[in-house]
């Protein structure tokens, strides 16, 4: 099976009431234990790769790992370029065959958001790839955190209709109160806006920073127009944590041992996340 675009996964969750769950991967064992869990619950993914990631391996490596994976499992899959910060990085990853694109330049002039993401969609269009766009600022919520910037600012929607229609994206993240990372304190989302948005823009809309948002919000938010939703920290941290208590105990120092141990929860933060979402038999 190949990777597919958002088109039908994130779009029939938008048209349906649910959302698409999006994981960090970073290695061929996080990518497999993913794509295991979401075929025995037949529920779509989506794995991302972003320029953290390609630290490890870069982006034609992650690929050929992810395609060589994904084609022992009969799920319906994306595979995503998060938070690309370059137009180079975009292109590459759109060569090596990502079906998913995203140009995280919300941090950015809104004239040059704006016609970077407009080009990149119209890079997409000729790969039948989708693109995913950011207005707003989503921040980070802990220094231990990669992704966001060191500030929030939530989206207008009137600059959201526009910047939809200009650049012809296919989904916007937006920016409502959530935060990359774990959340000091109770989140709290701005439920008003988010209706504005959705009424203000007609593609599907994304939320970053899914770890730590209580299951009711993600669900208020997504009958309010969310269908996407990462989820990163929880995982990355989950395994780093398995990791360091085993170590700390003097328990599985046989790294192999130790990483499949670690691997077991990040199964069930997998699977928590495909049910939170709604998107469990929807494959």
């Amino acid at each position: 099976m190949s990777f597919v675009s958002m088109k039908d996964p994130v779009g029939r969750a938008f048209r349906e009431g649910y959302a698409v769950p999006a994981f960090c991967t970073w290695n061929a064992e996080t990518m497999e234990v993913v794509l295991r869990v979401a075929e025995r619950m037949r529920a779509p993914v989506i794995l991302m790769h972003g320029p953290s990631e390609f630290t490890v391996l870069p982006p034609s490596m992650m690929a050929s790992v992810a395609r060589e994976i994904h084609k022992r499992y009969a799920v319906p899959a994306v595979l995503h370029l998060d938070h690309g910060d370059t137009l180079a990085v975009v292109e590459e990853c759109l060569g090596c065959g990502y079906s998913s694109v995203m140009l995280d330049y919300s941090m950015r002039p809104f004239e040059e958001n704006i016609s970077s993401l407009a080009a990149v969609s119209r890079l997409a269009r000729a790969r039948e790839a989708t693109v995913e766009g950011e207005l707003g600022k989503v921040g980070k919520a802990d220094e231990l955190t990669a992704e966001g910037g060191g500030r929030l600012a939530l989206t207008d929607p009137g600059q959201a209709a526009e910047y939809v229609r200009r650049t012809g994206v296919d989904l916007l993240a937006v920016s409502i109160g959530n935060k990359h990372g774990f959340y000091q304190g109770e989140p709290h989302l701005e439920f008003g806006l988010l209706a504005e948005l959705h009424a203000a823009v007609e593609v599907p809309l994304v939320l970053h920073g899914g770890t730590g948002i209580s299951e009711k919000d993600i669900r208020r938010s997504i009958a309010q127009g969310i269908a996407k939703v990462n989820v990163a920290s929880e995982l990355v941290h989950g395994l780093r944590g398995s990791l360091t208590t085993q170590w700390a105990s003097g328990r599985n120092l046989w790294t192999p041992l130790a990483v499949a141990e670690a691997l077991r929860g990040l199964e069930a933060s997998v699977e928590r996340w495909i049910r939170i979402t709604g998107a469990e038999g929807r494959a």
